[in-house]
């Protein structure tokens, strides 16, 4: 007989899910707390609340939470502060949401008196790590209960028959095999993984893509948007103040629009596996170019180069999972005190998936001085004989070895 009493379930009400709910009560026979997060996925989420009432959840057990202000704000927001690239392309669409999820998880686990947490993340991915982690730097003592890494139920076929004989609904496109793609959602993205681009020789079909139209088929006209920046963080497009949630809203439109924002990448899992994913990010794309922009006015030369230097130790921090790890929030620190001179606008034209930077400026902490950078006359600003002093010391040691290389 189980310990586990309760456990909160990460539910999207769709067929795996809903297995795993039912799996939870026959294997464990535990109450079950259903979780849906609404971070922008853009998907009617009230039926899950239907599908978890006619599986015996407790209305008081259902949570689904409107979280798309706090990803933005608290999550994407401030990973963006950084500048966030992993392996030089994925912008950490998923990634970045699975600490939200784990948060809520564990806040849920002590609301209700649970004492394990379930997620639906298969035992080869990335996400089962993320979520695991991220309980645990939470709540240490909390149980988690991972069924993909339990049950047999490892084929399309044996979930369809689990769900039948439960008598789980089952949805036609299930039936008909299903969608050619596993996809993943929300506001910062949504990807696309397996079937199809299993084969990493073969290019994505143009139906695949949700988000962007093809470069091809984008306006022939450019587009120029205004970003207006406090902080580091975008407060306003083209003059009118927004939300966070507002403000990618509208960039992943524009983006989408422009055929902004196309990725199709093979990277490197946590697990030990390569994987090839498609990813659509518009409004993200457009945010890393105008926030490289206004910091390269505003911010000083050593401390961009420590940025840069940085984030590919804080790109791998998010991506294998460890949001919540003091090396993160340490690393947090000293990225949001630099941005605190990160303000002003930047201006960008968005043309045939382009974000193309037009220009910037800063009233208040702007360090680009015109009088020393101009190449007329500067009445003495810059003293040019000063550059012969500085380039014989930092060619001193370089002189010393070839003279040695001489002697040789």
């Amino acid at each position: 007989m189980s310990d586990i009493k309760k456990a909160v379930l990460a539910y999207s009400g769709g067929l795996d899910t809903s297995v795993i709910l039912k799996w939870l009560q026959d294997t464990y026979q535990c109450e079950v707390v259903t979780f849906t997060a609404d971070i922008g996925q853009g998907e009617e989420l009230e039926p899950a609340r239907a599908k978890a009432l006619k599986m015996g959840i407790k209305p008081e057990n259902i949570f689904i939470d409107d979280m798309r202000e706090e990803f933005v704000r608290d999550f994407v927001f401030p990973m963006f502060r950084a500048n966030t690239v992993y392996e030089g392309e994925y912008l950490l669409g998923t990634s970045i949401a699975r600490p939200l999820i784990a948060k809520r998880l564990i806040e849920i686990a002590a609301m209700t008196g649970a004492q394990a947490i379930a997620h639906g993340a298969t035992g080869k991915g990335n996400d089962q790590v993320r979520f695991e982690l991220g309980a645990y730097a939470l709540n240490p003592n909390i149980k988690v209960i991972a069924p993909w890494r339990e049950w047999d139920l490892l084929s399309r076929e044996k979930l369809m028959a689990y769900a039948e004989n439960a008598g789980i609904p089952i949805d036609m496109k299930h039936k008909q095999g299903g969608s050619p793609y596993s996809m993943d959602a929300n506001l910062l993205h949504i990807s696309f993984e397996g079937r199809h681009l299993e084969d990493p020789s073969a290019e994505a079909e143009e139906s695949m893509w949700r988000w962007t139209v093809s470069p091809e088929k984008a306006p022939d006209a450019a587009e120029y948007l205004d970003i207006a920046f406090a902080n580091g963080d975008i407060v306003a497009l083209n003059g009118n103040p927004m939300t966070p949630a507002q403000v990618l809203r509208n960039l992943n439109t524009l983006g989408g629009k422009h055929g902004i924002g196309r990725l199709d990448l093979v990277e490197n899992r946590y697990v030990g596996m390569k994987s090839r994913g498609c990813y659509e990010t518009p409004g993200g794309t457009i945010m890393l170019k105008a926030h490289r922009a206004i910091e390269s006015i505003t911010l000083d030369r050593e401390v961009a180069h420590l940025k840069d230097d940085l984030m590919p130790r804080y790109a791998s921090m998010i991506y294998n999972g460890y949001w919540w790890s003091p090396e993160r929030r340490a690393l947090q620190t000293l990225i949001d005190h630099t941005q605190q001179s990160v303000n002003g606008w930047v201006r960008v034209k968005l043309y045939k998936g382009n974000v193309i930077v037009v220009g910037r400026d800063s009233k208040t902490d702007s360090l680009f001085d015109p009088t020393i950078a101009t190449f007329e006359d500067d009445k003495g600003a810059y003293d040019q004989k000063d550059a012969a002093g500085f380039i014989k010391l930092n060619a001193l040691r370089l002189r010393i070895a070839a003279n040695l290389h001489k002697k040789k």
